[in-house]
């Protein structure tokens, strides 16, 4: 039998959340949206999902007023995509699952990736409390490094993988050039 695509008959919030943000991918596109991603071609080349699956989840993520389309700057007529505030309300559930898969299916060597207190460098907490000074860290106040389980960088690493290997404040265009090209591969990094 074939799962239906929503939730019919479930009333509760979370049932209605899990309809915008419940789908396989969604929360990797979040995920990187957070992180500075902002053009089709990047999300594309960063985790390897099928275009098709990542316009079909770039098309209710925007629907659902969770990202919206702009227009991109510079040459040419790409749009880039920008978390809105809605989406922004999102960070403390990425941030929680994430937070969750590192004690509980932790990669071998450890995160790939750290968050810290913009302000202090400090740690997170699993909270989003800075670990040093206590404060709850707004998301554009949280810078994303390297973490020890992150693989030395490759030459065959996409541009967003690339970019990632430098410390970066998360909601921040990650790139500020569209990528040369059009890999479609992913590094699942």
């Amino acid at each position: 039998m074939t799962l239906p695509r929503d939730y019919r008959g479930q009333t509760c919030a979370l049932a209605r959340s899990m309809e915008i943000v419940g789908e396989r991918w969604t929360l990797l596109i979040l995920r990187d949206a957070f992180y500075g991603v902002r053009r089709f071609g990047e999300f594309a080349a960063h985790l390897g999902v099928p275009r098709a699956v990542l316009s079909d989840r770039l098309a209710t993520l925007t629907g659902a007023g969770v990202l919206e389309r702009r227009p991109g700057t510079g040459t040419g007529r790409r749009e880039v995509y920008a978390l809105t505030p809605k989406g922004v309300a999102l960070w403390p559930a990425v941030r929680a699952l994430t937070a969750w898969g590192e004690e509980f299916h932790a990669a071998e060597g450890g995160p790939r990736r750290a968050f810290l207190h913009a302000g202090d460098e400090a740690p997170l907490a699993p909270d989003g409390r800075c670990t040093e000074c206590g404060a709850a860290v707004p998301v554009a106040d949280v810078l994303v490094v390297p973490g020890p389980g992150l693989a030395p960088a490759s030459p065959d690493d996409d541009p967003v993988t690339a970019a990632l290997a430098r410390p970066h404040r998360l909601l921040t265009p990650l790139l500020t050039t569209a990528p040369p090209g059009r890999s479609t591969r992913g590094s699942q990094r």
